[in-house]
């Protein structure tokens, strides 16, 4: 990948083709100095290393810096040479997770070392410099990405939980690179190299050397850096379970407040936005913006003010004690929570055809990120909706497949697209729009080699080669954990406001004087916002409106109870950096 050459002592300094490894202005420097120390290096000196967390922000003043993944290691190859001007470190410097490749001084010389800390408020103080920054750490990352760097899942892709942990550093956007047991030619060199049995796998290799045998996504999670949660039980203002589009928008909110704000997933930041390849519609981005830039800079902002983000973390009870609520994690944890905010969005919806459930995860997928493009090479692919979602998937994966058949049930696209995709859609060259066609079969034994759809009107089915199937056919709520707890709506949906208050119990809110507010729900301070919301806009926008929205409503229901907990300084919050932290 990398574009240094080595020869005769000389390294050259990598370009900036794609505007990822931006130069400092000599006022920038100047402003950072404020905030550092100025370092003599010397040749072979590691500034940091792969697997360790980031103790300092680097800004070369002088000489040559390489990056390296695998450093020392059989697979070592550069990814990039910085020269003066440039800074060093991508996105995990920034959200407290281990680097994911190697900085080494090739030319001495000096550099400027911010501690992370400062570098953090300086980022989040300064929005000229703090964009520079974070736009080319986002793009840093992706790079990575690429470069399948980072650790390494090994595993069959039969496994279901090679596809969980594929799905977990997908869905987190971490660097990795997945290994196929049944038939990557690397898989058998690595089970003898690290002495493991086929029938332990999947295991992580991490630094090309540590070994975990089948870990759980909270294992995995503290492998890269991440602290796990605490069991201890704690307090907040504000829970939020969900860390979407709405739960981070009441993180932000919440936080900027000064109210103390936790907000956990059971899986990743993002939910289904975090896995749409570009979101055109979003306000303020004319040009479009993938999902996971979205949420990257959301998820800093966040911390920015102070927001506790935990990640894996899956609620499994919630429980009224005393004005408050006891908020219950499935590994038996607890916190007490003055106001819950439910942001848990939705499931996506499987389809429903014979033998297509040994095909999820290898060949079937329910999300189209550049993780599963990689996967489609330059074959024929099929999509099966009619929504936004579908649509934007469409036209991601025509730059990866030589064709996408787009399968809508439906006879009109317009009916639940919304119109700028329809044209482009109809415009792509690469894509042919089939209506009136349903998924009726699968063939193929250890992958997806064709479909067998049919024409709804005349019951005709035939055969469509694919190598993928792309499903994107609506969703259900994460709603099973509050059954019998709130109410909620025939399809699973959380009622709330004047629904919510036809369902109340009114012995609950007399003394309170008021009925459920906007988004509250059958329980007096617990409020839903976003996808899980009966009746809400499915759309991103209107989500992170929702969720800023409830954080405005628990004020007005504390402003009752008044059970806030005021923990931060005359200065605000203290951040708290990482992306999971301890809830004690």
């Amino acid at each position: 990948m990398s574009t240094a050459e080595h020869g005769h002592d000389v390294i050259r300094e990598t370009p900036d083709l794609y505007g990822v490894f931006p130069r400092l202005t000599p006022e920038q420097l100047e402003t950072l100095a404020a905030h550092g120390e100025r370092r003599r290096t010397t040749e072979g000196e590691v500034l940091y290393r792969e697997g360790e967390p980031f103790r300092d922000f680097l800004a070369i003043l002088s000489g040559t810096v390489e990056i390296l993944q695998d450093h020392g290691g059989p697979e070592e190859r550069t990814v990039a040479v910085h020269g003066p001007g440039r800074f060093l470190g991508e996105l995990a410097l920034l959200e407290g997770e281990a680097a994911f490749d190697t900085a080494v001084v090739r030319e001495a010389g000096e550099i400027l070392a911010v501690p992370v800390e400062r570098q953090r408020a300086l980022v989040g103080r300064d929005p000229v410099l703090g964009d520079l920054i974070l736009r080319a750490y986002l793009g840093r990352r992706y790079l990575l990405i690429g470069l399948g760097a980072g650790f390494r899942i090994l595993g069959s892709c039969y496994s279901p939980d090679t596809l969980r942990l594929r799905e977990f550093a997908a869905r987190n956007r971490l660097p990795h690179r997945w290994v196929d047991l049944e038939k990557d030619k690397e898989a058998e060199a690595l089970l003898r190299r690290f002495g493991i049995r086929p029938e332990e796998t999947p295991v992580v290799i991490w630094k090309g050397e540590r070994v975990l045998r089948n870990p759980d996504n909270a294992e995995l999670a503290r492998l890269i850096g991440l602290p796990a949660p605490s069991p201890e039980a704690g307090r907040c203002d504000v829970m939020v379970v969900g860390a979407g589009p709405a739960g981070l928008a009441a993180a932000v909110y919440g936080a900027s407040d000064g109210l103390t704000t936790v907000t956990v997933d059971a899986v990743a930041t993002g939910g289904q936005a975090g896995t749409s390849s570009r979101i055109e519609n979003y306000l303020g981005f004319p040009s479009g913006i993938s999902g996971g830039e979205l949420i990257e800079r959301a998820v800093f902002q966040a911390h920015k003010f102070g927001a506790r983000l935990m990640v894996p973390a899956q609620v499994s009870g919630l429980t009224p004690q005393d004005d408050e609520y006891v908020v219950t994690f499935t590994d038996g944890s607890r916190t007490r929570a003055g106001a819950v905010v439910l942001a848990s969005g939705v499931w996506y919806r499987r389809l429903e055809v014979p033998g297509i459930d040994r095909l999820e995860g290898i060949s079937v997928y329910y999300a189209a990120t550049v993780h599963e493009a990689s996967l489609c090479q330059a074959d024929p692919v099929a999509v099966v909706g009619g929504g936004n979602s579908a649509g934007q998937a469409a036209l991601f994966l025509a730059s990866h497949a030589s064709r996408v058949h787009l399968l809508v049930r439906g006879g009109d696209l317009n009916a639940d697209m919304s119109r700028y995709l329809v044209d482009q859609v109809e415009r792509h060259p690469r894509i042919e729009v089939l209506l009136h066609t349903e998924v009726r079969g699968v063939r193929g034994q250890k992958k997806l080699e064709s479909l067998i759809v049919e024409d709804n009107r005349r019951s005709e089915r035939r055969e469509l080669r694919a190598a993928a199937l792309f499903v994107f056919i609506g969703a259900r709520p994460r709603t099973d954990w509050l059954t019998g707890v709130l109410a909620l709506d025939e399809k699973g949906f959380v009622l709330t406001g004047a629904d919510a208050q036809a369902a109340a119990d009114a012995t609950r809110w007399d003394s309170l004087g008021r009925g459920p507010l906007l988004l509250e729900t059958t329980l007096p301070g617990v409020f839903a916002a976003g996808d899980v919301r009966s009746g809400s806009v499915k759309r991103v926008a209107s989500a992170a409106g929702e969720g800023a929205m409830a954080i405005r409503l628990v004020h007005d229901h504390r402003e009752k109870t008044g059970n806030l907990v005021r923990t931060a300084g005359p200065e605000g919050p203290r951040p708290v950096t990482g992306r999971t932290v301890s809830r004690s």
